[in-house]
């Protein structure tokens, strides 16, 4: 781009909008750029106080700034996903469906270290929906040099930033545990707020088995359920180290891979994961703060599991930082620090 006296400026090509304030009536662009300046502009463009105005001019080692949008842009994009129309060096991604957000922040962070460009998306490993922006990106400058550009490309190898990963039906089983329900003594309610949550998805509910704290049949009742053709399992009735809470033993006894017992997040300390056979159904113990507190480790784990994401220990290991729900009197979740 080139500064040029606003006088002298007459057919030249602006690089950059112009914007215009009057007060209590408008605040906007009274030229766009690419607009072609002409003699009767000149008197607008002093009144907003352009003595001088940017004009592009082709420059074979720099890319305008809405050209260097379109790489970040392609840096970012995958599939479910599309863009808005740039402006002033900024285009912003919106799913096209509901889904778990993915961010690949190794990439991310190497972009945004380069300076003069950047990438703003929200937080991975949320839910978003159809017409959710995902992400913003900007050029700094008006123009900027293609090598840098090239430097980005390199930064962020094979490009896709973001992935939305599409949720599934589901069809799950419920195990509720605990003699206290099996003989009537209390009335179930943990089974309604599990049904509660994944009523939130897309789930079919195929089947409640109800059992003592007898772990042989608690194993039963999860292949039983899995027989029918259940793609996940929840066991319900808290997960505690208390002896007599046979629960962890009896997941296990079913021959599933148990990722973790325990998590790093509160409300949800004593969770459990495990995966049955070689489709990785996901069966998992609830502790009983799911049944008492409005937001756990389910909600930051079930999202994940309606993507089929198949989840190592690692994944909830990272949890701890963000971990501590703060049962705020208003709970604001997912717009809140919990889970990140």
């Amino acid at each position: 781009m080139k500064l040029m006296k606003t006088e002298d400026a007459v057919g030249q090509v602006l690089c950059h909008d112009i914007t215009q304030i009057i007060r209590g009536e408008k605040k906007g662009p009274v030229f766009r750029k690419g607009h072609v300046i002409r003699e009767e502009d000149i008197p607008v463009l002093l009144s907003v106080g352009k003595d001088h105005v940017y004009i592009w001019e082709n420059n074979e080692n720099t890319l305008h700034e809405n050209e260097a949008a379109e790489i970040l842009y392609d840096l970012c994009r995958n599939d479910y996903m599309h863009s808005t129309a740039v402006k002033e060096g900024k285009i912003e991604l919106v799913s096209d469906i509901d889904g778990l957000l993915k961010v690949d922040r190794e990439k991310l962070n190497a972009v945004n270290a380069l300076g003069e460009m950047m990438i703003a998306t929200r937080h991975g490993n949320f839910p978003v929906k159809k017409g959710d922006h995902l992400a913003g990106t900007r050029i700094i400058p008006l123009v900027i040099e293609k090598e840098k550009m090239e430097r980005a490309r390199r930064a962020a190898p094979g490009g896709k930033i973001l992935t939305v990963l599409p949720f599934h039906h589901k069809k799950a089983g419920i195990v509720t545990t605990g003699n206290e329900v099996y003989y009537g003594r209390i009335q179930d309610t943990f089974t309604d707020v599990v049904q509660g949550k994944l009523s939130e998805f897309d789930v079919e509910i195929i089947g409640h088995e109800v059992c003592s704290d007898d772990h042989e049949m608690i194993t039963g009742a999860i292949r039983k359920l899995l027989d029918a053709g259940a793609d996940m399992i929840f066991c319900t009735g808290g997960m505690s180290v208390d002896p007599d809470d046979r629960t962890p033993l009896a997941i296990k006894n079913t021959g599933a891979r148990i990722v973790t017992y325990g998590a790093p997040v509160l409300p949800g300390a004593m969770f459990l994961l495990a995966y049955y056979g070689e489709k990785h159904i996901p069966v998992c113990g609830l502790p009983g703060c799911v049944m008492y507190n409005k937001r756990t480790v389910f909600d930051l784990v079930l999202p994940r599991l309606m993507a089929d994401e198949i989840l190592e220990k690692r994944d909830l290991d990272v949890l701890g930082e963000g971990g501590l729900c703060l049962n705020c009197g208003t709970c604001t979740f997912p717009n809140c620090g919990f889970g990140k």
